[in-house]
């Protein structure tokens, strides 16, 4: 249930971020998979990366106590919390559960070294720009799989009255005028962007009048944010559907709340045993959030079986058949999905062709299933899978996120061992994955040229251990 806090103290601790090192231990690492190995049992599936993401951001609108539950341990969110504490956000943390508190914001600018290393911090400026009237926040980085403009962020704060500029990587934004308030306006996405949706909606909910957002993006996570503002007090209708109508409020209060699982995380899983042959079960889960992919899982030959309304099994085909598969904007099917079904279709019976059709350089992982043997030619952007009988342990790179989702996919699968370097990626996005992969089963660990390193380190928690976050 989302609440406000009941708890009458206050938040006195910051998080100390300024020694996390969130890539050097996993740069070096390498991750060996045993192959062939059958799963068996029930895997927990974590929040939801995106939405605990933008909910940290979210928290910024809020002068008061807000706690996120369900926030996974990855990098990403040591990273999101680097860039609220350098500007000014008290942040702790208790296993799953954040609190932060925004109630002085002493800062404007985020710090290049860390944006440029997280797409999702671009998410800071509409919530400072609605508190503070003004904001500098870098370009963002993050996995290198398409240009992502922030044009679309731009030409919406601009419609809700902000003056915005870019100058030497830097967003400069401001809300001219004495009361620095952003003004409701109507706002059309050229594409149904789910950053810009989210920027957009957060901006407004302390606007002065109505924002009105044609073709937002529909994704569960734009939900999720939604119902995040709307427990502090946000005035926000139509979340999920391509209108989203904002009337501003002139402050927003404390909450508690409880982010949705990681859809992503979940289909993954779904994939997992679907590769190896395995029945396992995973929860909790929004099956309603994951139709595209169960619906292709399905026409592949798995049974998908809703166990209890937050709990899914899979019970494999006999072989894997062919599939044509296109990404689209929710509820199309999932650009994040892309990579681990093309190691699945790898070792389909017949040909399958992958449209991707939301980022232009996210294709690269081809040429490592290649090296695992797979029989994968791509022209554009898309990818022709020819399925084959068997894939080949070999020595591969993650090139992001997803793709290194793939390539741990088609170890489990293949003969022999593969080796993945790149981790940095992987520790991005999936909380402790090799442990739970190992616990249904999998034969898998970390080595670097040390020797064995801990599986999937996890950032320490700052409240038990007193050591960085």
């Amino acid at each position: 249930m989302n609440r406000p806090i009941q708890e009458d103290r206050p938040i006195t601790r910051a998080l100390n971020t300024s020694n996390l090192s969130t890539s050097s231990e996993t740069d070096s690492a390498v991750l060996q998979i045993r192959g062939r190995a059958p799963l068996h049992g029930h895997v927990k599936i974590s929040g939801a990366k995106n939405s605990a993401l933008v909910a940290m951001a979210g928290a910024l609108l809020c002068p008061a106590d807000c706690r996120i539950r369900n926030v996974p341990s990855l990098v990403d969110v040591a990273r999101m919390s680097q860039i609220l504490s350098a500007v000014g956000v008290k942040l702790e943390r208790h296993g799953d559960i954040m609190d932060i508190n925004a109630s002085y914001l002493g800062e404007y600018q985020a710090p290049y070294e860390l944006v440029s290393q997280l797409r999702a911090s671009f998410f800071i400026i509409g919530p400072l720009l609605a508190r503070l009237g003004v904001a500098r926040v870098p370009l963002p980085g993050g996995c290198a799989i398409g240009a992502r403009p922030v044009e679309l962020h731009v030409r919406g704060l601009q419609a809700l009255g902000a003056e915005v500029h870019i100058e030497h990587g830097m967003v400069h934004a401001y809300v001219p005028g004495t009361n620095r308030r952003l003004k409701g306006g109507k706002i059309y996405l050229d594409y149904p962007s789910v950053g810009a949706t989210e920027t957009l909606m957060m901006a407004a909910t302390l606007a002065d009048g109505e924002t009105i957002i044609e073709n937002a993006a529909q994704e569960p996570e734009v939900t999720d944010l939604a119902n995040f503002c709307r427990a502090m007090g946000a005035k926000i209708q139509g979340a999920g559907s391509n209108t989203i109508v904002i009337s501003g409020v002139p402050s927003l209060h404390s909450v508690d709340y409880s982010i949705i699982p990681d859809r992503i995380e979940a289909g993954t899983f779904l994939v997992a045993g679907a590769i190896t042959h395995s029945e396992i079960s995973l929860s909790p889960v929004i099956p309603d959030q994951m139709t595209a992919v169960i619906s292709k899982l399905q026409t592949m030959g798995a049974k998908i079986i809703t166990e209890a309304p937050d709990c899914l099994r899979i019970i494999p085909g006999v072989a894997h058949l062919a599939t044509d598969i296109e990404t689209l904007p929710y509820p199309g099917f999932p650009t994040d999905m892309q990579a681990q079904f093309m190691a699945l279709l790898t070792l389909s019976e017949g040909d399958s062709m992958i449209k991707e059709t939301v980022f232009e350089n996210r294709l690269r992982h081809v040429a490592e299933l290649n090296r695992m043997g797979a029989d994968i030619r791509v022209k554009g952007n898309v990818a022709i899978v020819r399925g084959v009988p068997m894939l080949s342990g070999a020595p591969v790179v993650a090139t992001d996120l997803r793709a290194s989702a793939a390539l741990v996919l088609a170890g489990l699968a293949a003969q022999g061992t593969t080796s993945i370097r790149g981790l940095q990626h992987l520790d991005r996005g999936y909380e402790q994955l090799e442990v739970k992969l190992q616990k249904l089963g999998a034969q898998l660990h970390r080595v670097d040229e040390g020797g064995e390193v801990p599986s999937a380190p996890v950032p320490p928690n700052p409240v038990q251990s007193g050591l960085n976050y």
